[in-house]
């Protein structure tokens, strides 16, 4: 017997079951629940004829051409569905065989597929909303009340590599760049995967919150001061508000310092994909600076083509500091002499326990 639950229950048996998303393919790569398995019941076209019919004829005959669809399908969808749960087993190191089930809007793909699986012999559940009533819990989840820590510093000061010191230190963090898949600069996606979709970005994002909060006792997050744009993606207003309000643990780290890990980071690419980010910053750098960053580039004179953009990102990086309420409560200056990571986590978890006990 196939049993309908809302997103609450099928989010917490999602922990322990494969999560079967029946959307079209192109609706699945735009955006889908974390870790769910794409196992579309219509193609994109096949979708679009259905729905046509739907809309311009009548609901009856658009069941018929779906099943014209789905008859040849099921065998295939049977045994894509065993092997998942395999996979799942291996895994998972169990035995159950019970799958989570979704389409859009918790209608016939979901309940055409559901029908198949359960006639197999599988226990399911299907979503009660769909795929929709998820996106509503997304969305929820960025109003909720986070206590952030927030870690400051320039550009250049090795904030991602402080956050990974942070978490082997069991400390609750959130990378937002690694969600965003973008480091926030101009090199910011240089090495990384493509970005995400604004709406996965949210979805992922999202799961991430729900694990921070379980996993900390006490719910305080550490978060990279961000800009709320990170490359192609923004970050929810709601959220972005509350880190707005967070203290700031900045670290204050000698320019030159900045500079040379910048080299180390940056000066390993290729100097057209450098060249080709630089040229996005030209109408905030100005004609002569961009002129300046790629002639030292061509030169090879990474220290200089890097000090141009430090001293640009250093001078907006400051005025989103200060453009804060209250900045000078939450403001925490770390000096740092060098970029690292091991040094200067222990240096800001000092200061933090010395707060504590204040």
């Amino acid at each position: 017997m196939v049993t309908k639950i809302d997103i609450t229950s099928f989010l917490e048996l999602a922990g322990m079951h494969p999560i079967l998303d029946v959307r079209s393919p192109s609706e699945y790569s735009h955006a889908h629940m974390p870790y769910a398995h794409n196992m579309p019941l219509f193609t994109d076209e096949e979708r679009k004829v259905v729905g046509t019919a739907y809309k311009q004829q009548n609901r009856q005959i658009a069941i018929k051409i779906g099943l014209d669809y789905f008859g040849p399908k099921m065998r295939r969808m049977v045994e894509d569905a065993e092997e998942i749960l395999k996979q799942h087993h291996s895994h998972k190191k169990q035995t159950v065989n019970t799958l989570l089930v979704h389409c859009w809007r918790g209608g016939m793909r979901s309940a055409g597929v559901a029908w198949l699986l359960d006639l197999y012999g599988y226990k399911v559940y299907t979503l009660a909303g769909g795929y929709k009533a998820y996106r509503q819990w997304v969305l929820q989840q960025f109003l909720h009340p986070y206590t952030f820590r927030v870690l400051g510093g320039y550009t250049g000061s090795g904030k991602t590599y402080l956050l990974q010191q942070l978490m082997l230190r069991r400390q609750t963090v959130i990378d937002l760049e690694g969600i965003a898949h973008h480091k926030g600069s101009a090199f910011g996606a240089l090495g990384n995967l493509p970005q995400p979709s604004q709406e996965q970005f949210e979805n992922n994002l999202a799961a991430a919150l729900v694990k921070a909060g379980t996993a900390n006792q006490d719910s305080t997050i550490w978060v990279e001061d961000e800009s709320r744009r990170i490359g192609d993606v923004n970050l929810p207003e709601a959220l972005w508000n509350k880190m707005r309000l967070a203290p700031v643990y900045f670290l204050d780290i000698p320019f030159e310092e900045r500079l040379d890990f910048l080299v180390k980071e940056y000066g390993k690419f290729k100097k057209e994909e450098l060249a080709s980010n630089i040229m996005r910053l030209r109408k905030r750098l100005g004609g002569l600076e961009t002129k300046n960053a790629i002639g030292y580039l061509i030169e090879g004179n990474f220290s200089a083509c890097f000090g141009i953009l430090l001293r640009y990102y250093d001078k907006v990086y400051k005025n989103g500091l200060y453009n804060r309420e209250d900045v000078e409560h939450l403001l925490n200056t770390l000096p740092c002499n060098t970029v690292d990571p091991v040094t200067n986590c222990r240096i800001l978890l000092n200061i933090i326990d010395n707060n504590n006990q204040l």
